[in-house]
């Protein structure tokens, strides 16, 4: 049972986390096709501390609302669609890894190869790809598709 306004309050802030966290994916691509030079790979490590800050308050919001809001637990414990956009999510927090060792490489060596910036957009287009799937998993979540 969840106090009054919980389930909104909670929806809300997950939802602003979620389009947050495109907007910094978004970035860094914008970043990354820029050629960064010193300048902008410092600025790369900065959005990154935010890309991975995003994604820890999408988990605890998410876990709130898992634990705290209308639906509980035994709604999401029982659809394959939750599942799936848990593996999705994880998907895309794994793959994030290299973009963000290869951002804090850059930093460190100041010089960019244009190879390794391709390597890192095409990672970055994975990740916005599969990050696409995560609102389709939701609605289907939502209206109860996936329910065992």
């Amino acid at each position: 049972m969840s106090f009054p306004m919980t389930d909104l309050v909670l929806a809300v802030l997950h939802h602003l986390a979620v389009f947050t966290l495109f907007g910094v994916l978004v970035s860094q691509f914008v970043i990354v096709s820029a050629m960064p030079d010193e300048g902008r790979t410092k600025t790369l490590a900065r959005v990154d501390l935010g890309y991975g800050l995003t994604a820890a308050i999408i988990l605890i919001v998410g876990g709130c609302r898992v634990a705290f809001a209308d639906k509980g637990w035994t709604f999401y414990a029982h659809n394959t669609a939750f599942w799936a956009k848990m593996a999705v999510f994880a998907g895309v927090g794994l793959i994030s890894i290299y973009p963000t060792l290869t951002f804090r490489r850059w930093t460190r060596a100041g010089a960019v190869s244009k190879r390794e910036i391709a390597r890192v957009k095409s990672v970055i287009v994975i990740e916005l790809a599969l990050f696409a799937l995560l609102p389709v998993l939701a609605a289907m979540m939502a209206r109860g598709v996936g329910e065992f």
